[in-house]
Parts: structure tokens; C-alpha cells; sequence
């Protein structure tokens, strides 16, 4: 359970972690949309291994792991900022 502190501006862990996991994975399904749909565009998509281990063009085996762990990122995102924004806010 989350508290709030003296300006109730408290953030949940879950809340924030389903919503950053749903905003990457979204991103990542558009990204390759993209990719497929316009190959002219100058975007370099090979860029997305930087973030997604194990990611490359093209395979049904690669896009569901990049899916997988842009999902993955969203929740390391939450649980390492929630607990930051929570305490410096705290603070205030």
C-alpha cells in the first residue's frame, strides 16, 4: 500500500509499471510496423538491439523477444523510479 505524503503526491509501482511497459511495448509493435511498412524511411532500427538484447531484423523469434523486453523495460523503469520519486518528493 502506498502512502501519500504531505502533498498526496504519492505514485504507485503497479500503475506506473503497467503503463510504461504498455507505452514501450506499443512503441516497439510500431516501430516494426514501420519498418515493414515503409523500408525507405531513413530510421535505423538495428538501433533497437542497443536496448533489446538478442533483437535484429527480422523473425518472429527476435520480434517477440524485443516485445518481451520492451514490456520488461517498462517494469525496470517503474520499480527504480517510483521508489526515487516517492522519497525526493517526500522531501520537499
Amino acid at each position: 500500500m502506498v502512502e501519500a505524503n504531505r502533498s498526496g503526491q504519492m505514485i504507485a509501482v503497479r500503475p506506473l509499471g503497467m503503463a510504461l511497459s504498455a507505452f514501450l511495448a506499443i512503441s516497439y509493435i510500431l516501430c516494426i510496423v514501420g519498418y515493414l511498412v515503409l523500408p525507405g524511411i531513413p530510421v535505423k532500427h538495428e538501433a533497437l538491439s542497443i536496448f533489446l538484447p538478442g533483437f535484429e531484423l527480422l523473425s518472429w523469434r527476435t520480434f517477440l523477444i524485443g516485445l518481451l523486453e520492451s514490456y520488461a523495460w517498462g517494469w525496470y523503469v517503474a520499480v527504480v523510479f517510483t521508489p526515487l520519486y516517492n522519497l525526493f518528493s517526500a522531501r520537499r
